[in-house]
């Protein structure tokens, strides 16, 4: 019977502190550092690029943004987006990541209407827009205003508006976000 027990009391010991551990490997999906955003926009002959540069990542110091220059009215513009972690040397390329993994992200442009139109030129393995390319089909008549890009990781591609870039279904959750201050004129 004293043997009975002891060996219950140690298969309970050896199940307990087996189930503790665990050795399986965890899947981790880290976030890359973004710390470089360009848009580059051309027409023709010209060419405008918006860049927002923040080395600091979190830190203190808010993001240094530039616009080479005006757009022009009526205009439609090709568009490419790059993300860098200029944190790093070398430079890391994170746009290659975002466009192997293009099923998993999605990049959104807002902007009011007389600033422009924007429509996807590229697409994921299963037909759904990216927006790494794209165009810009600018107003018709002189405005100032912002455009707004956003990177979304795992959006819902399928829902209702987000092939054509509307975000309000999209969820996901957002990697990056830029607002540009822009002039067509």
């Amino acid at each position: 019977m004293k043997n009975s027990k002891i060996i219950a009391i140690a298969l309970v010991s050896v199940f307990t502190f087996s189930s503790c551990t665990n050795d399986d490997p965890i899947a981790v999906n880290e976030e890359e550092v973004i710390t470089t955003v360009t848009t580059t926009l051309t027409a023709g002959s010209q060419t405008v690029t918006l860049i927002s540069r923040d080395l600091d990542g979190d830190g203190p110091n808010a993001p240094v943004i530039t616009v080479s220059g005006d757009l022009i009215v009526n205009t439609t513009y090709t568009g490419t987006v790059r993300f860098l972690n200029e944190s790093v040397s070398p430079v890391d390329d994170i746009t290659l990541e975002i466009k192997e993994e293009g099923d998993e992200h999605q990049l959104f442009f807002q902007a009011p209407a007389a600033i422009g139109a924007f429509t996807y030129t590229d697409a994921d393995v299963n037909g759904k827009p990216i927006g790494l390319a794209f165009t810009l089909k600018t107003g018709t008549v002189a405005a100032t205003g912002n455009i707004v890009v956003v990177l979304r990781h795992e959006p819902a591609k399928s829902a209702a508006g987000v092939a054509t870039g509307d975000i309000t279904n999209a969820g996901g959750a957002t990697d990056a976000q830029i607002t540009y201050s822009v002039q067509v004129k």
